[in-house]
């Protein structure tokens, strides 16, 4: 036998049948292959639009609501109760909680605290305990007083001089708040109160009390220069004008005038009539609001005010009114004497003074 029939007969033999099911096999195959790859590449192309999508548009933040299981803190500001049991004005209790003067159940306090004044809460100050009874329920007075010049306004001054509060009635479990100031030069009406909400109340700036002022001045005054005054100047804390100016007397040029604010701003009077070149030599507040200074009660004198006044005050800021009063309203009030006044406070003077040595 030929080689090339050896060759012929060891090859193996298909039929024509299994060659077509290989040839659709392969060809099926490739169509399977290919369908895979434009998938795969659709695929790819979609999440490159995606990805692209996801830097393009930013998805909207929803509105995330803080839920604070935390419970609201009952009772009253410190500062505000603090106020009440009279131990200063609001203003003077929030910079000793500032300064860290004052503690709650032995805790230093902080600003914003808040106490129920029922509950037997022990707070000090300075260490010492507050009474807080006179807290819950304390009569609201006030006191008009003749302040004669040379005192300042102040509880203690280092160099032993008079203050506003020497003179004063003693007071148990609480204390007098003065309301407003009165420089050392000034003299005439000054209010105190053991309200501390009321005294904040009565000096906050947006409440616009008046206060008339009677003033000697001395210098040439002209129409002009009082009608700069009404109109407005310009000080270094701010713009100031006199609401009112009245001429009330005096001859050459020392005159007498009754101004009036609405503010009580640091010697804003005297500040104002020197923006004109005028000299200030006496002030006497007269009027507060519509209380004035009681004709003859003498300098250095008090007289605590009745209901009818309190309230008035009281409803001038916002405030309920008062309905006791220490004062024995069955008996009918007498004017009070100026000479036993004037007697009272020159024997006050004397026992202080024998007291200070």
């Amino acid at each position: 036998m030929k080689p090339s029939q050896k060759q012929t007969q060891k090859q193996p033999h298909f039929s024509k049948d299994s060659a077509k099911k290989s040839d659709f096999s392969a060809k099926n195959d490739r169509r399977s292959v290919s369908r895979t790859v434009r998938v795969e590449t659709a695929n790819t192309k979609k999440s490159a639009v995606n990805s692209d999508n996801k830097f393009l548009s930013k998805p909207k933040a929803k509105p995330v609501v803080k839920a604070s299981n935390q419970p609201k803190a009952e009772g009253e500001k410190l500062q505000k109760v603090l106020a009440r049991a009279g131990q200063g004005s609001r203003r003077e209790i929030e910079t000793m909680i500032a300064a860290g003067r004052v503690s709650v159940e032995g805790k230093i306090a902080t600003l914003g605290d808040r106490i129920d004044v029922h509950s037997g809460v022990k707070v000090r100050i300075d260490g010492q305990i507050i009474n807080l009874s006179h807290a819950q329920k304390e009569i609201c007075r006030v006191l008009m007083y003749y302040k004669p010049e040379g005192e300042l306004c102040t509880r203690s001054d280092p160099e032993g001089r008079a203050t506003v509060f020497d003179r004063l009635p003693r007071l148990t479990g609480s204390r007098w708040i003065a309301v407003g100031r009165l420089d050392i030069n000034t003299s005439g009406l000054l209010l105190f109160t053991t309200d501390g909400e009321l005294a904040n109340r009565l000096m906050h700036p947006s409440r616009e009390v008046e206060r008339e002022y009677s003033v000697r001045v001395f210098g040439q005054v002209d129409d002009a220069m009082l009608a700069r005054l009404r109109k407005g100047v310009q000080l270094e804390d701010g713009p100031a004008n006199f609401k009112e100016i009245k001429f009330t007397g005096g001859v050459g040029i020392n005159q007498w005038y009754d101004v009036t604010l609405m503010e009580g701003r640091n010697r804003e009077v005297r500040r104002l009539w020197e923006s004109q070149g005028i000299q200030v030599s006496r002030l006497i507040r007269i009027r507060y609001g519509n209380i004035k200074l009681m004709k003859g009660l003498p300098r250095g004198g008090w007289e605590e005010m009745g209901l009818e006044n309190v309230n008035y005050l009281r409803e001038l800021v916002g405030l309920p009114a008062e309905t006791e009063t220490k004062l024995d309203v069955t008996q009918t009030r007498r004017r009070p004497k100026s000479g036993q006044i004037r007697k009272a406070v020159k024997r006050y003077s004397e026992l202080s003074k024998r007291y200070k040595k």
